[in-house]
């Protein structure tokens, strides 16, 4: 199976012009039935506190997710935020919809981003969720079970562990990564897929917003920690092939991930 991670230099605040930016990326991409395509944090507006204009209230980036995965029918992860009628806190969401053998697009996860970053201010505009989530990335090769996660929780070991603990073999993780702190992004990916023995796919978005700059550097780690992509700094398409085999060889010969114990 292969992975497609999209690599976008988000429009501030504009759904239109970034779900037209998605289809163009992926227009000359070779997408298989069963693959799984990778949005960034945040794809449709960017890092924004502005939730008031960014939630998807009308549902129109849920819809653009499971229509992506029923043309391909393949699985699709994307952010967005949601605000709840009357709720003065948005959460940032990924949203994962699946398209592969089904007639409908089914919703496989919604994850509530656990750790706002307070640094940059999410916080007074978002509100944390409590629960880590895992979902089924099936295609022709088999299934690998999936932890999403998003930007900020890329620093908190403890989410991936747990994720490990529910069965994860893959985690996908979607990104507004600022660039003067790359060299953090990279290792923190690298230790992720090592030290829990799983894929990391790492997709962070490129360019800048009205208050930021970002490097891309977009990854995809196999679980011994050989890269399989690393992405420059502009706008592309990373399409990675996902040996599902490599995971158990890897878990059976060296199986480090079994001898883990709580303090």
């Amino acid at each position: 199976m292969h992975a497609h991670l999209v690599q976008l230099d988000i429009a501030w605040e504009d759904r239109q012009a970034n779900f037209a930016a998605v289809h163009r990326l992926l227009e000359p991409v070779n997408i298989q039935p069963g693959d799984l395509i990778l949005l960034p944090e945040l794809f449709d507006s960017g890092f924004s506190l502005n939730t008031d204009r960014t939630a998807d209230r009308d549902g129109r980036t849920s819809e653009f997710l499971a229509n992506l995965a029923h043309t391909h029918r393949c699985t699709v992860q994307g952010g967005r935020t949601h605000l709840e009628e009357g709720a003065d806190l948005a959460t940032n969401r990924m949203t994962v919809y699946s398209g592969y053998d089904v007639h409908t697009p089914r919703l496989l996860a919604d994850y509530a981003k656990i750790h706002p970053f307070s640094y940059g201010r999410e916080g007074e505009r978002f509100v944390g969720g409590t629960e880590v989530v895992t979902y089924p990335w099936a295609g022709p090769e088999g299934t690998l079970t999936t932890c999403p996660a998003i930007c900020y929780d890329l620093r908190f070991p403890e989410l991936f562990r747990r994720g490990l603990e529910m069965g994860a073999e893959l985690f996908a993780i979607g990104a507004n990564w600022p660039s003067p702190r790359r060299d953090h992004w990279r290792a923190l990916a690298l230790a992720r897929a090592i030290e829990n023995q799983a894929f990391v796919l790492a997709v962070n978005r490129t360019g800048s917003d009205p208050h930021l700059r970002y490097s891309g550097d977009t990854l995809a780690i196999d679980p011994i920690g050989i890269y399989l992509a690393d992405a420059g700094e502009t706008e592309c398409v990373e399409s990675v092939h996902i040996h599902i085999s490599r995971l158990g060889s890897w878990r059976g010969e060296f199986p480090a991930w079994m001898d883990r114990k709580l303090p």
